[in-house]
């Protein structure tokens, strides 16, 4: 949701090749507070249908609470990443036209922008497979599928609209499979835990030697990971939700988004891929 100054209180770093993927909520029409569906929780304090804009944003786009949104009950909204998907739509597929302006535009710009995060965030995992040196035998491929991807990013909304995204994801995620195989053999020992999909809510893994660990989709509600080594892990898709991430290694980590590290809790000792930055929230 609209930041008013960068996305979501982190510090975030370029040179990784993936500039044009992080929100620039100055570029963006509040897409993420209107057209997506909000359903009361820990997470959000009101339910919101999609399509109708969130009682905090304000005629400027900027959210009104901005500061105070975990203590007004939408910490959610700091969790939220775009990957870009709200700038590309706004500003290049809709050329600026917003959605208060030109209301006829409305209903379809909030179909196409789902859609589009979906094909940012896939092209966010593309991009550092590229960069795997463990994954070389696969550049020709992944090379092919982020170009696909990227083309599929610049359809005009009314192939957008009706894009069956899903299947694109299920063949990018057989690729990215292949890619986490090569790149998790690397890490020492020759066991790798397998804990796909597990339910690890509330687990005591402090200080576990996670390395190379296949923890994809994996539910870590809450799980104490302080001072884990998660080096190499294949993370993507885990839910890391009030997961205690205090003093753990998480560089080379796999798959890890800047949505994942602002669900959790760390502190100043927590290492983080050089791609992403350290939530405001976690303890210094």
């Amino acid at each position: 949701m609209p930041d008013n100054d960068r996305p979501h209180g982190t510090t975030l770093r370029d040179g990784d090749g993936r500039a044009a993927l992080r929100a620039d909520c100055g570029n963006c029409f509040a897409l993420c507070c209107v057209a997506l569906t909000l359903t009361r929780s820990a997470d959000f304090a009101v339910d919101k249908a999609a399509g109708t804009p969130c009682r905090n944003l304000q005629d400027d786009f900027r959210c009104g609470i901005h500061s105070r949104l975990r203590t007004e009950g939408f910490p959610g909204c700091t969790v939220y990443d775009c990957f870009g998907a709200g700038q590309k739509v706004s500003v290049e597929i809709y050329g600026s036209r917003d959605w208060r302006g030109d209301p006829e535009t409305a209903q379809e710009m909030f179909q196409v922008f789902p859609v589009v995060r979906q094909l940012h965030e896939l092209l966010w995992y593309l991009t550092e497979a590229a960069a795997l040196t463990p994954a070389r035998p696969l550049s020709g491929e992944i090379r092919k599928t982020l170009d696909v991807t990227e083309a599929l990013t610049r359809l005009d909304a009314s192939a957008l609209s009706g894009l069956d995204v899903a299947a694109h994801r299920r063949g990018v995620a057989v690729l990215l499979g292949r890619v986490s195989e090569l790149v998790r053999a690397t890490a020492p020992g020759r066991k790798k835990r397998n804990h796909r999909g597990g339910d690890l809510i509330g687990a005591r893994l402090k200080g576990a030697d996670l390395r190379g660990a296949d923890l994809r989709g994996a539910y870590l509600i809450a799980a104490d990971l302080s001072g884990a080594d998660l080096r190499l892990a294949d993370l993507i898709g885990a839910d890391f939700r009030d997961a205690d991430l205090s003093g753990a290694d998480l560089t080379g980590a796999l798959f890890l988004t800047q949505a994942q590290v602002n669900a959790a809790k760390g502190s100043g000792a927590t290492r983080l891929p050089a791609s992403l930055g350290r939530p405001a929230h976690w303890a210094s």
